[in-house]
């Protein structure tokens, strides 16, 4: 990473050698004049975080960022101008056929030993890094009854249980009123069926069911080691098989949960290593400083994880799809590259059906921060993934079963791709975001990263990270990958609350379901 000083002059970054754009610095961008410390003079003001060319670019000629071309010219661009989207030709995605596949082997560095956290164990041999009870449902019909309950629950009898984090429900707007046996609805099913086993939840089984639903309780919990061989009323909670109406239900679905907060609460934190992390890494909101500092602090974090033997996954098809070329040498075999391919096949196929591409991702927030189209994006997203093997693909909604960086396959949607990571197993979370976002998760902590230190400055108490201190010379990009591989840990063990948890910011589980509603 070039930077071109000094932090009173107009400045940019080069990401690459052979990148003919540069990223504004500056916080209140470059005046038209500006002239950078190698003599290039901007020809009109440009933003911060927006680009500026660094040579004459001719018509049809290649813009080059990350060292890969982000687009082509529609018209000649002379150096020191604002590069936006309107002056570009957004390339073709790279063709799915013929990549090279498990290519580039990158040799594993030192093993990290001797770095541990304090962590839940529960009978599976997972490892919670919260003490947390959730309520699973089954439809959305029952949502205003468990919220109901869940709200008493807190206020009456969780402080009697001061070793249990909380009692969520895990609601959604699945269940009724779908094609429950189309083949995607697998997707919504499976994801349903892993969230409820996820770390975090202790092994403690609990259904609230409406009774009348498409999706039966027994798709999610019949026959399954969660309920231990109980009958089905001791794990099932039936509303239409209540007849004493609101009040009956309430209490008697407050009996079933306290029944099972006496459990969680002799739970009691143990020293596990480091390798039992299973953390979820996404970005949203993000600007163009999302590649040049949170993102890649992710990527050194995520090699360090992998290092001590932890499993650390990264997602979002549409800011992965425009990479792919990049992923598929890294993978640990020609079956794993194969899955990424398959998952982006599909996914392509999926944008198909409903009449959008790839560039439907890119939102008004992404263009103000500089971010021209997916292909840019996607460059920067990928960074989270570091220069580790790829040691797996999960499809969505499945779980995990294995060590290592792994792709995740899942909408770049916030709230679907947490959920899904949820199914796959984490019991941590990382976030970036360059816009900023109050985003939150109930189930597992969120560590928020902002690109910039404007961001977590003007958002204190919002924001756990600043990586822009990587762009001021306050840290290099190694060691705030090791500062935040740290703060894992340290939240983790519950030595920490991250913005998320202290405020109670949650944001609502969202299903995917490709399938059709009817």
């Amino acid at each position: 990473m070039q930077l071109i000083p000094h932090q009173d002059s107009p400045r940019y970054i080069r990401l690459h050698p052979t990148d003919n754009v540069g990223v504004v610095v500056n916080d209140q961008g470059v005046a038209a004049g500006g002239q950078f410390a190698d003599g290039l003079k901007a020809v009109e003001g440009i933003p911060q975080s927006h680009k500026v060319a660094l040579q004459d670019i001719a018509e049809g000629g290649e813009v080059v960022r990350y060292g890969e071309v982000i687009g082509y010219a529609l018209k000649p661009i002379a150096a020191g101008s604002w590069v936006t989207e309107q002056v570009l030709r957004m390339p073709e995605p790279p063709v799915l056929d013929n990549l090279p596949k498990a290519t580039l082997q990158t040799a594993p560095g030192e093993p990290l030993e001797g770095y541990t956290f304090e962590g839940f164990r529960n009978p599976d041999g997972s490892v919670g890094t919260r003490n947390i009870l959730g309520v699973t449902t089954t439809v959305q019909c029952v949502v205003g009854v468990l919220d109901h309950v869940v709200e008493r629950v807190r206020k009456e009898v969780l402080p009697k249980y001061p070793n249990v984090d909380d009692v969520v429900a895990l609601s959604h707007s699945y269940g009724c009123g779908v094609a429950i046996s189309a083949p995607d609805a697998v997707v919504p099913i499976r994801t349903l069926y892993n969230i409820s086993r996820n770390p975090n939840f202790g092994g403690q089984a609990l259904v609230i069911s409406l009774g009348c639903e498409k999706l039966q309780a027994s798709q999610l919990m019949d026959g399954d080691q969660l309920t231990n061989g109980m009958d089905e009323e001791d794990w099932l909670f039936r509303l239409q098989d209540s007849g004493t109406g609101f009040t009956g239900m309430v209490e008697q679905i407050m009996d079933m949960i306290e029944d099972r907060l006496k459990v969680l609460d002799q739970r009691r934190r143990e020293t596990v290593p480091a390798s039992e992390l299973v953390v979820g890494m996404q970005c949203g909101g993000s600007d163009a400083f999302s590649g040049i500092t949170a993102n890649p602090a992710l990527g050194v974090a995520a090699d360090l994880l992998v290092r001590a033997g932890a499993t650390v996954m990264f997602s979002e098809n549409t800011e992965v799809r425009d990479g792919i070329h990049l992923l598929t040498p890294r993978a640990a075999s020609v079956a794993v590259a194969d899955a990424l391919i398959r998952e982006m096949d599909w996914y392509d196929r999926y944008l198909q059906r409903g009449m959008a591409d790839r560039s439907a991702n890119t939102t008004p927030g992404n263009k103000k921060g500089g971010l021209n189209n997916i292909v840019e994006k996607a460059m920067g997203s990928i960074a989270k993934s570091g220069n580790s093997t790829i040691a797996g693909v999960v499809a969505p909604g499945e779980r995990i079963r294995g060590k290592g960086l792994w792709f995740c396959a899942t909408p770049a949607s916030d709230f679907i791709c947490g959920t899904l990571q949820l199914a796959a197993g984490m019991n941590l979370h990382i976030f970036t975001t360059g816009r900023g976002t109050p985003y939150g998760l109930s189930m597992v902590p969120v560590i928020k990263v902002a690109t910039r230190t404007q961001l977590a400055e003007r958002w204190p108490d919002l924001i756990d990270v600043d990586a822009g201190q990587i762009v001021s010379g306050r840290m290099t990009l190694e060691q705030m990958g090791w500062a935040i591989f740290q703060l894992y840990l340290d939240v983790a063990s519950g030595r920490k609350q991250t913005c998320a948890e202290r405020l109670r910011l949650h944001n609502d589980l969202v299903l995917f379901n490709p399938a059709p509603v009817t």
